[in-house]
């Protein structure tokens, strides 16, 4: 029944990158390389994003109590957490910073932007400089998350 119940993560992945997230389009190639190469990027994506939803998972909708699944009845329906119910109804999580859908949060960290500044002058190769916008409490702590994964 478990194995059976996964079918769903497996179908959910495939919605993920045709449609909601990443917006894979079909690309007609003509060689084989071509196309393998394309299932690889097309997996890694998902790989990827899989990662950083673990990651993000106290700052998403997300239920964070995932030791919870290998314990339920696998034939009982699903339930969540009390916590991630506190999250939905309320929209904040446990700090009382907003939660976010993956979408969201990854509006919220495009934000970021780095400037590259070229001084003035009629010098044939001006001096250029990056500047990089302070992030928020929010990105800072999603880039934590993130250093904390690991493969």
């Amino acid at each position: 029944m478990r194995s059976y119940k996964a079918l769903a993560q497996v179908e959910r992945a495939f919605r993920s990158l045709k449609t909601v997230d990443l917006k894979i389009r079909p690309i007609h190639h003509r060689l084989e390389s071509r196309v393998r190469a394309h299932i690889f990027l097309c997996l890694l994506a998902y790989y990827v994003e899989w990662h950083l939803i673990e990651a993000w998972r106290p700052l998403l909708f997300a239920d964070e109590d995932q030791s919870a699944k290998a314990t339920r009845d696998p034939v009982a329906p699903a339930k969540r957490s009390a916590a991630a119910l506190e999250k939905v109804h309320t929209h904040s999580t446990e700090d009382a910073t907003p939660a976010h859908s993956l979408r969201t949060l990854i509006a919220e960290l495009a934000t970021l932007v780095r400037n590259t500044c070229r001084t003035p002058g009629a010098l044939e190769h001006p001096a250029t400089f990056d500047i990089l916008t302070t992030p928020t409490v929010l990105q800072r702590r999603a880039f934590e998350l993130i250093d904390q994964i690991k493969v």
